[in-house]
């Protein structure tokens, strides 16, 4: 399979995605170096292609993604893979603040910690997190899952919609109107069919998940228990 080296350094941003645009377009892999942590990098991106980025990315990388298979080296800036539709996004490192934003569906696999509000207002796809998910994470999902293998940062799954939030670990505290539940021997087979293909599967794992109470569903604007704090 050929590859295509495209070097990133101070060029601008426009040319490099001119390159990997072009390039995708001939080559089954692309290989990004000299990364320097810069945003904006891999947006947008084909189906069919396999791309890696070599260090760390700035903010953004992988997003509107659409359905390319996506390798960051080591950590990943704010809204790593924001509103992709398809495909599959590794972070070898860190993810920070709102990885996987409004994703419509495809998977995000973060091998570190991921910062706050991971998953917020996703619509669909899964989120795998090896360490653990930041404040507020899965805030107003309104589907998809969150699959956090190592705890969970305070004010988990405010305010879900049909979002799962599923964590194995310690989780500081729940945000507003939520329900944990017991999953069943049948909703754990799924997550693990999730996890299997990363390598990830456990038996062991004490599983919390997380649904909506509803409450926030239908809430009366007089009824100030229901959306404040409590």
């Amino acid at each position: 399979m050929s590859e295509t080296v495209i070097d990133v350094g101070q060029r601008p941003i426009r040319e490099i995605h001119e390159e990997i645009q072009d390039a995708a377009k001939s080559s089954g892999r692309i290989r990004v170096v000299n990364t320097l942590s810069r945003h904006n990098l891999g947006v947008g991106l084909p189906p069919g292609i396999d791309i890696a980025f070599e260090g760390s990315v700035g903010y953004y990388c992988g997003g509107l993604n659409t359905g390319a298979n996506v390798v960051i080296e080591r950590n990943a800036g704010w809204a790593c893979g924001e509103g992709m539709d398809g495909g599959h996004i590794t972070v070898g490192g860190y993810a920070g603040m709102s990885c996987g934003s409004a994703m419509i569906s495809g998977t995000i696999h973060v091998k570190g910690d991921a910062g706050p509000r991971a998953g917020v207002a996703m619509k669909g796809g899964n989120i795998v997190v090896e360490g653990k998910i930041g404040y507020q994470s899965g805030f107003m999902a309104h589907s998809g899952k969150i699959i956090a293998l190592g705890g969970a940062a305070a004010s988990c799954a405010d305010a879900l919609w049909e979002g799962e939030i599923w964590v194995a670990g310690e989780v500081e505290s729940l945000g507003v109107d939520v329900v944990v539940k017991d999953p069943t021997a049948e909703e754990v087979h799924e997550i693990d069919n999730i996890l299997e293909p990363l390598g990830l599967v456990d038996t062991s794992r004490n599983w919390r998940k997380m649904i909506s109470g509803q409450r926030l569903w239908y809430f009366e604007s007089r009824d100030a228990s229901a959306w404040l704090m409590i």
